[in-house]
């Protein structure tokens, strides 16, 4: 069986500088999961991107295997050192959840069987870290991944920009994490006054 990964890869950068330096982010769809990766920092650069597409007329269970099969790919492919995953809205229905559940479910196992650490965000965190606004619109995420990787278009369609943007937001959160330590250490570090 044959896995539909539809892809943009830049050109000038078709594979990641080194293994550990990349970032995958995936927003899981039963129909169509985004995937985009991106280079880790504070000048995180696009590398690729696309979305995965399923047979429609096939059952759930061949559905979920191409989406596995072409997440174990990609990681393969990109030898990113943490993947993050959007976790699916609930509020649509019960049974959309459930579906979106099982395909992020096989993408978290791709993971794991890969060894690589895997990061969760809700698509609130996603958009207020992006967009500074956890209600955004597709649109407006899809604007400002285009901006903040200085992309000459936006990437399409919607699922790899959104995937971007989950990826943007484990390297934004990563980012914060170090800052915060350095603030620390540097407390730690400076010489105590008195009063």
């Amino acid at each position: 069986m044959t896995s539909a990964i539809k892809s943009r890869t830049n050109t000038t950068e078709n594979s990641p500088q080194t293994p550990g330096s990349v970032i995958i982010g995936f927003d899981p769809g039963i129909q169509v999961t985004g995937w985009g990766a991106i280079t880790i920092g504070r000048e995180s650069r696009f590398v690729g991107g696309g979305v995965i597409r399923t047979p429609q007329k096939k059952s759930m269970e061949l559905r979920l295997d191409v989406i596995f099969t072409s997440a174990m790919k990609l990681i393969s492919e990109f030898k990113p050192s943490v993947i993050a995953v959007e976790d699916p809205f609930v509020g649509k229905s019960a049974a959309s959840a459930l579906t979106l559940g099982q395909a992020r479910g096989v993408i978290l196992l791709a993971g794991a069987q890969s060894g690589i650490e895997v990061a969760h965000y809700s698509p609130r965190e996603i958009k207020s870290s992006v967009v500074g606004n956890g209600s955004a619109s597709k649109e407006q995420v899809q604007f400002m991944v285009q901006r903040l990787l200085r992309l000459s278009e936006p990437p399409k369609p919607l699922d790899t920009s959104d995937a971007i943007a989950v990826a943007l937001c484990h390297n934004n959160r990563m980012r914060l994490e170090v800052l915060g330590k350095n603030n620390l250490s540097v407390k730690k570090n400076s010489p105590k006054t008195r009063s």
